[in-house]
């Protein structure tokens, strides 16, 4: 592999006519670090990744890998490798040829083309499969030989593309470890968009939070998950209340984690932290259990709590509960 190396973006633009669809962005991606672009779709990620990758034109700012200006060089010589979500395999080429096919285009001769694919293909667990046509692999067999052909150009940073959204959860959750087996053993950087949180905490070094173009917070998954900076992340990591602002907050919201609200017996008082409400869903999920109350004028209010707790004093859909939080379990939200 290529040395890895900082991917920088300074106040990087992209317009589609009138459309701002990323918002004078600045991030900073050292090297060798594994990265999740997070958020909704439309809030700019893809088009942030794909800018990098060369396959979208930047309207303004720069792009810097290592020391070198990328922004006009073709993809081909930017030291990135993108992935596909399609994955793209040609049909009619086997695995090893398929892997190869970028040096054989380079005028590698074939011997030294498919021992370069083998190596890969060994690297990525797929050897035992480097004669098969793609249609007869798994949607995961199809990924690795993906992820074998983009590692075949030497890149200091691999791109991926929603990498894991086709496959089915039990395997997503093991191709998710293979990618960060992968990016730990290479160590260069992996930039992943996703719109999965428990994706992004599971994979990253650095978790990016954007929205509406702009970059909502960046850091690691557990400054992001436990010091969320607004509200919009808060909700959109999940396993989190946005609560109405409260005394010693300095009149701003506040998040409390799911996870940190326990429920009161019935006729006991928790002091001013407290919330009332009707039991709207029970969602049993093995270790925990996770309960939604609703009160008027409040939409929703949710808690986790471990099996054994609910199971000691259980309740059911239309019971009315109080549930409550310590004081330093909240944590103030930026307007």
């Amino acid at each position: 592999m290529a040395g890895p190396a900082d991917i920088e973006l300074a106040a990087v633009t992209k317009m589609y006519g009138p459309v701002t669809a990323v918002d004078a962005i600045d991030l900073r991606i050292p090297a060798g670090t594994y990265c999740c672009l997070l958020g909704p779709s439309g809030c700019g990620k893809t088009s942030t990744l794909r800018m990098i990758a060369g396959h979208e034109s930047v309207s303004d700012g720069d792009i810097l890998l290592g020391n070198t200006h990328i922004n006009d060089l073709p993809p081909a010589r930017r030291g990135t490798a993108m992935m596909f979500q399609s994955y793209a395999l040609f049909p009619h080429l086997t695995c090893v040829d398929n892997v190869a096919f970028s040096l054989k285009l380079k005028g590698v001769a074939k011997p030294e083309r498919r021992a370069k694919a083998m190596e890969l293909l060994n690297l990525v667990q797929m050897d035992k499969y480097a004669e098969r046509l793609p249609a007869q692999l798994s949607g995961g067999q199809q990924q690795r030989v993906a992820l074998a052909r983009a590692l075949i150009t030497n890149p200091s940073a691999l791109l991926l593309d929603e990498p894991l959204s086709a496959l089915d959860p039990f395997l997503r959750v093991k191709m998710r470890e293979e990618l960060k087996r992968l990016q730990r053993e290479l160590g260069i950087s992996f930039i992943h968009v996703t719109h999965g949180q428990e994706e992004a905490l599971a994979l990253a070094d650095l978790v990016v939070v954007m929205n509406n173009g702009k970059i909502a917070q960046a850091g690691t998954p557990r400054e992001v998950f436990n010091q969320p900076r607004d509200a919009f992340v808060a909700r959109f990591i999940g396993g989190h209340n946005v609560l109405a602002p409260r005394d010693g907050t300095g009149g701003r919201q506040v998040a409390v984690r799911t996870d940190r609200i326990r429920i009161l017996p019935d006729g006991s008082s928790g002091g001013t932290n407290t919330f009332t409400g009707t039991v709207r869903l029970v969602e049993y999920q093995g270790p925990m259990v996770h309960l939604r109350l609703s009160a008027p004028g409040v939409e929703e209010f949710a808690i986790t709590i471990t099996e054994h707790a609910f199971f000691a004093a259980p309740h059911d859909v239309g019971d009315t509960v109080t549930a409550t939080w310590a004081a330093e379990d909240m944590h103030p939200l930026a307007a």
